[in-house]
């Protein structure tokens, strides 16, 4: 029998951009949310005297050619590799029913990888330990750990260095999908362009990056890694806000996948306690990628602002940006009357969108299984 999980997608509440690495990656803060639009990845698996892997992924719409069904594609490798880590031999079916845009900036193949890796743990009866699995999939890609966490994570290091943080409560979500593809290496190069020291001007760094590290410890002051600290965004112990490794925060219990299903979420505002998305709202969370992304996609820029603002000021996001290096960005909105007014003002601009919600961790481990 197959395993069919839903693979949630993620925006990027705010994304800063430190300088490059020596393994000529960037330093990254951001602050990853899960929401419930998905994907759909069913895995068929049984033991066999050597390994034959398959891959199907059909073609709804003309993006989806742009999905490869060979050893490119990100749940093939994370299959493979983690057949490797068990020193298990497997014929391994694995079909990808695309709901997403590629390329779009909301994680889509990354979580495909981290469901493919999934079912294929349920279909063999085996698990490896979290911390393996962040390890397997943080070889496959930067934003794949994030995918074994859910809710409202932390990224450090190139984003891979990933921290559960207190959830969100649910919001509105509305997704701008248009039919621009955005190259995140290409990305990384216009910054690198836009800001490379010369004589006169020396690189400076992101101001985002200090924005943004103040922001997440106002919202999180407790839900921090040791180690974090304003500005600096260099932490990569692997130790979680409570003190122990991912995957072992105290009265937790794993689910049928070893995702880590939390004690509960604080309560909001109107509990007592600041909701911390409006916390990181009011500190002017913001993506660099908007400062070259929107220079090459002069339309993209057009379109947050169709998401944030609204003649009516009660229907305005509560904020919009682009997710990851795009070319999807979000609004969130805090009444479903005001995400009803974004979809209409995209709608009448020819934009495609798609209506979703925030999803807290507890809910994205609940929700992605959907049977064998």
């Amino acid at each position: 029998m197959a395993t069919t999980v839903r693979s949630f997608c993620k925006i990027n509440l705010g994304l800063a951009i430190g300088p490059p690495r020596p393994d000529g990656f960037h330093a990254l803060t951001t602050c990853y949310q899960t929401i419930e639009a998905h994907d759909l990845v069913t895995v068929e698996a049984a033991p066999a005297a050597a390994t034959t892997l398959r891959l199907t992924s059909p073609r709804i719409t003309s993006n989806d050619a742009r999905v490869p069904t060979d050893a490119s594609n990100t749940a093939w490798k994370i299959v493979d590799l983690a057949l490797r880590a068990h020193g298990i031999t497997a014929d391994v079916s694995i079909h990808i029913e695309k709901r997403l845009p590629v390329q779009g900036g909301l994680g889509a193949g990354s979580a495909n990888a981290v469901a493919a890796l999934l079912a294929l743990e349920s279909e063999l009866g085996v698990t490896l330990r979290l911390e393996e699995k962040k390890n397997i999939a943080a070889q496959v890609g930067s934003d794949v750990p994030l995918f074994l966490i859910g809710g409202a994570i932390l990224g450090l290091g190139r984003g891979e260095d990933v921290h559960p943080l207190p959830d969100f409560p649910p919001t509105e979500c509305v997704l701008a999908l248009p039919d621009t593809g955005v190259s995140t290496p290409q990305a990384f190069r216009d910054w690198d362009a836009l800001h490379a020291p010369n004589a006169l001007t020396p690189a400076r760094p992101s101001d985002t990056l200090l924005l943004l590290s103040r922001a997440l410890a106002s919202a999180f002051p407790s839900g921090l890694p040791e180690g974090f600290s304003a500005g600096a965004a260099t932490h990569s112990s692997g130790v979680s806000a409570s003190g122990g490794n991912l995957g072992e925060i105290p009265e937790s219990q794993p689910n049928r996948f070893g995702g880590v299903v939390s004690p509960g979420s604080p309560p909001n505002e109107f509990g007592g306690v600041v909701n911390p998305l409006l916390a990181l709202v009011r500190a002017g969370i913001a993506n660099d990628f908007e400062e070259v992304v929107f220079l090459q996609h002069p339309r993209l820029g057009q379109i947050k602002r169709l998401l944030a603002e609204s003649p009516r000021p009660e229907e305005s996001a509560l904020v919009a940006a682009l997710s990851g290096s795009g070319s999807a960005l979000f609004g969130l909105y805090g009444s479903a009357d005001a995400a009803n007014a974004a979809e209409a003002r995209l709608s009448a601009s020819g934009i495609r969108s798609l209506r979703t919600r925030t999803l807290p961790r507890d809910d994205y481990w609940k929700q992605m299984a959907i049977g064998r």
